[in-house]
Parts: C-alpha cells; structure tokens; sequence
C-alpha cells in the first residue's frame, strides 16, 4: 500500500523509538524528527522520505554534523518491480558506510504498520566537518518545546515552534490580565488616579513564566500585540484568533488559573 505524503511515516516510527524509551518530537530546526533519550547525549534525527534518494542521502550526512544517531526512514512497497526494492542490501551497506541507519516501513490494509531496522548508525564513520551550534540549537528547541505539536514530513504548515509556544503564553496572559478587575500593577498608578487601559510587559511576565515577554511583545512577530500607550498592550482579534486556534497546546500549559475557552 503506498503512501502519498512522508508525513505518513512519522507516527509508526514515533511509536516504534517509543518503545525504545524515546521522548520524541517533530519538525524540530528543520530535522523531521528528533528524539532524547534518558542517559544518552547524543539527539536521535531521523530523515523521512517516501522513496530513497540522493536528496534524503545528503540530508542525513548534514544531520551527522549534529548527532551520531541519524537514521533514514523510507517506506518499503510491498510491490515488488521497482529497482530500489530489488536494493535493499546494497542501499544498507552504503548508509552503513556513511554512519547512517536505515529503516523501513512497511504499510498494509487491514494491520498495523512494520518498521523494520535495515542497518543502524555507525558512530565514528563520519569524517565531515561538526556543527556544535547548530546540534545546541537543536537540543535547546528540544528542551523548550512543552509537547510534540506537530507532524514530522509536512510542508507548508504551521508549526508550534519553542518561539510560538512562549507568544501563545504571553497572550493567554496578557488576555487573562486584560479580562480581570485586576492587572497586577495597579499599585503603580497615583492615589485617586483612574487605572490605565491595557497591561504591563511586567505584568504578563510575572503571569505567564516568560521572562522575556516584554521582546516578545515589542517584536510582534505574529501580529498579536497592540501597544496602545508607553508600556501599555492589548491583545489584537488575530491574538485572540491564535488562542482559539491553539488551545490545544495552552492546555498543557502551566500558566496558573489559564481557562481555555475563551
């Protein structure tokens, strides 16, 4: 049975390192899928693509600029005509040359998927040159995304990056601050003086964790803020809009007293 779009292999093969005791994520900087496990430095990255290429070959020696463990994932046709299928062996021995690993997977009507491990990577064949900053932005993405929100292999989708998560926290505040009685920094405004409209950077930040959600509202990056005086935002109908949109992701939050339906 064959599938139409990559993006069909990420869940068997999340569930397969799954049980390997992989906390795995997707669509992390680029790599398709990303994975920790307890007691290893290293990422686990894996590559996917429908069919073997030489464009899924130069991505994964990348990927080994940042990790040891890299694997390529291509479906298996259970057709057998077709030159790569009757390859399977010469295809493993030249990832294993690499350092790569190579799996597969095979798909079926009416049972679960088969992912099977053709090779596995091989630590120390790679000569190429290290990336150390790029594998640090990997990890630290890793680390700050809060869940696996999105699905390794789409394109042209909106992805729940560390970034977005932080935006979507400073928002839920700053709509959680803007709908109460209190703002948390009315002790600023003068004796006798009306409070004033909108919330305070400082405000948002002490209720939603973020510490530098005062950037985060001066970049604006997706079009959720408006600054309506000197240290003053509010949220614009694209913000509320993204609340909607993602409550799904807030719901994991731990921004106290956060009520997802809006």
């Amino acid at each position: 049975m064959a599938i139409k779009h990559e993006a069909e292999l990420y869940a068997p093969l999340k569930a397969f390192f799954g049980l390997h005791g992989y906390e795995i994520k997707g669509e992390v900087r680029s790599c398709d899928m990303v994975g920790m496990k307890e007691g290893l430095t290293d990422p686990l990255i894996v590559e996917m693509k429908k069919t073997f290429n030489l464009a899924l070959l130069l991505q994964g020696l990348e990927r080994l600029k940042m990790s040891s463990l890299v694997y390529l994932a291509v479906e298996k046709s259970r057709v057998k005509k077709g030159a790569v299928n009757q390859r399977w062996s010469e295809l493993s021995n030249l990832c294993r040359k690499l350092g790569l690993g190579l799996i597969t997977v095979t798909f079926y009507k009416t049972k679960a998927p088969f992912v099977e491990v053709l090779c596995e990577p091989c630590e120390g064949n790679y000569t190429g040159r290290s990336a150390p900053r790029k594998r640090e932005r990997l990890l630290m993405e890793f680390r700050e995304r809060s869940g696996d929100y999105n699905t390794g292999g789409v394109t042209r989708a909106k992805l729940v990056t560390a970034y977005r998560e932080k935006a979507l926290r400073v928002a839920a505040a700053l709509h959680q601050l803007s709908r109460s009685d209190c703002t948390a920094d009315l002790s600023i405004t003068a004796v006798g003086s009306p409070p004033k409209p909108g919330v305070t950077p400082a405000a948002i930040r002490n209720l939603s964790g973020v510490g530098n959600a005062a950037s985060v509202l001066q970049q604006n990056y997706y079009g959720w803020f408006t600054r309506i005086m000197r240290g003053r935002y509010l949220l614009t109908d694209a913000g509320v809009q993204a609340l909607e949109e993602y409550a799904s992701v807030l719901e994991n939050s731990s921004l106290p007293g956060y009520q997802p339906h809006l």
